[in-house]
C-alpha cells in the first residue's frame, strides 16, 4: 500500500474449534497510513485465530472478510481468496527468517510474481528502507535481535502488501532486548504507510505499540478504544482483570451530588467521579490501579486526594525498582510504590499507613 489513502475494514467471523473457544469477533474500522491495532487478550483469547482469518490462513464457519472493495471471505457466497492473493505482510513471533538462505535472498522470499530485475529492486529498496544493506549476505543466525527483526520487517513489506500482521512480534525475545526493541519497532511501524494489527498478551507492549487495542477474552472482543482509555477505564472487571487492574471491589453507590459519587465497598467508603446515569442505590465494580494509589504515614498531613484510607500492610513484594505492597483498609488494596519509598516508610507486614487515592482515579462500572 502507497500514500496514506483509507480503506474499511470489515472483519465479522465466526470460528469453533472442537477443544477450545468458539471465536466470534466482529471489527468494522476505517484504516489509513501507519493506523496500528493491537489484539490484546490472555492465551487461549482467540487472538491468533482473528489474524489467521484475516490473513486467509483459517477459515471461518460463518461470516465475511473485507478489505475495500475486495471480499476477502464471504461464507454466504463460498467466497475464500487465497492467503497469498490478499497482499497481506506476516511478521511471526520467531520472525520466521531461513536459516539457510541470506538476508537478502530471505527477502527476495517475500516478492513473487515480478521480473527477476523488479526483484532486485524490491529488495534493494527494502534492504535501504530498514538499513540492513550491509547485512545482505549474512545468514540470519549471524544477525543481533534487532537486525533480525529489521530482516522480517523488510521481506514482510517488500511484496507492497495492504495490511501488516504481527503474531506475538516480541514474544521469543528475552526480556531486555524485548524492551530494548519495544520502541524500536514502534518507530518502524509508525514510519510506514501500511496499517497493522498486532497480536500480543504482553500489556506493556499493547501501550508501546498500539494507536488503538481491541481487547479480547474467550473469543470475544470485550472492548475496543484508545490504549490509554481502555487501560484507564475499562469496561467491566473482566477487562480490567485483563488489562491488570491490581483493585476490583464490590461497592453500593451510597449518593450521587455535584458529579461525585460517594460508594460504600466492604469496610471502607470511597469517592469517585460519578459516570453519566448512576444513581444512589446501584451496585456497582470500583477499578483501582496500583500506581494510582499513594502510601503515607498515619500522622501524615493533609492531602489533596479525597480518598485517604488508613490501613495496615498485610503483604510487601519486592519488584525493584518498585515494590507491591498489599494493605487492609477495610477492604484489600494494592499500592505499588518505589522499592525508596518502601524503605523510608519502614513497609512491612503491621505497619500502619494511610493510602491516598484521588477521586478520578476511582474507576466505577457497572455491576452486570
Amino acid at each position: 500500500m502507497t500514500g496514506t489513502a483509507s480503506v474499511d475494514l470489515v472483519l465479522d467471523v465466526e470460528r469453533a474449534f472442537p477443544r477450545g473457544p468458539t471465536v466470534r469477533a466482529a471489527l468494522r474500522r476505517t484504516l489509513e497510513g501507519a493506523h496500528v491495532i493491537v489484539i490484546f487478550g490472555p492465551s487461549g483469547a482467540g487472538k491468533t485465530t482473528l489474524l489467521r482469518c484475516l490473513a486467509g490462513f483459517e477459515r471461518p464457519d460463518r461470516g465475511e472478510v473485507r478489505l475495500g472493495d475486495e471480499t476477502w471471505f464471504d461464507s454466504a457466497t463460498g467466497r475464500d481468496l487465497p492467503a497469498h492473493r490478499r497482499r497481506v505482510g506476516l511478521l511471526f513471533q520467531d520472525y520466521a527468517l531461513f536459516p539457510h538462505l541470506s538476508v537478502a535472498r530471505n527477502v527476495a522470499y517475500g516478492v513473487r510474481g515480478h521480473s527477476r530485475a523488479a526483484r532486485a529492486e524490491k529488495v534493494t529498496a527494502a534492504l535501504r528502507r530498514f538499513q540492513v544493506e550491509d547485512l545482505a549476505d549474512r545468514l540470519p543466525a549471524q544477525l543481533s535481535g534487532g537486525q533480525q527483526q529489521r530482516v522480517a520487517l523488510a521481506r514482510a513489506l517488500a511484496c507492497d502488501p495492504r495490511l501488516l500482521l504481527l503474531d506475538e512480534p516480541l514474544s521469543a525475545l528475552d526480556a531486555p532486548t524485548r524492551e530494548q526493541l519495544r520502541g524500536e519497532l514502534r518507530q518502524l511501524l509508525t514510519s510506514l504507510a501500511v496499517p497493522a494489527f498486532v497480536v500480543t498478551h504482553d500489556r506493556n507492549e499493547a501501550l508501546a505499540l498500539g494507536d488503538e487495542v481491541v481487547v479480547m477474552a474467550g473469543g470475544r472482543v470485550l472492548q475496543a478504544g484508545r490504549p490509554e482509555e481502555v487501560f484507564a477505564r475499562p469496561a467491566d472487571p473482566d477487562v480490567a482483570r485483563i488489562v491488570g487492574v491490581e483493585t476490583i471491589l464490590p461497592a453500593r453507590v451510597v449518593s450521587v451530588e455535584d458529579g461525585l459519587a460517594e460508594l460504600a465497598a466492604g469496610g471502607a467508603r470511597l469517592t469517585a467521579v460519578a459516570p453519566s446515569g448512576v444513581e444512589a442505590g446501584a451496585e456497582v465494580f470500583v477499578c483501582i490501579r496500583a500506581a494510582d494509589v499513594m502510601l503515607g504515614r498515619a500522622a501524615a498531613g493533609a492531602s489533596s486526594a479525597r480518598n485517604r484510607l488508613p490501613g495496615r500492610v498485610t503483604r510487601v513484594v519486592n519488584e525493584a525498582p518498585l515494590a507491591r505492597v498489599t494493605l487492609d483498609c477495610g477492604v484489600a488494596l494494592v499500592a505499588l510504590v518505589t522499592a525508596r519509598a518502601a524503605e523510608e516508610l519502614a513497609l512491612a507486614p503491621g505497619a500502619e499507613v494511610v493510602a491516598s487515592i484521588k477521586a478520578p482515579a476511582v474507576h466505577v462500572v457497572a455491576r452486570g
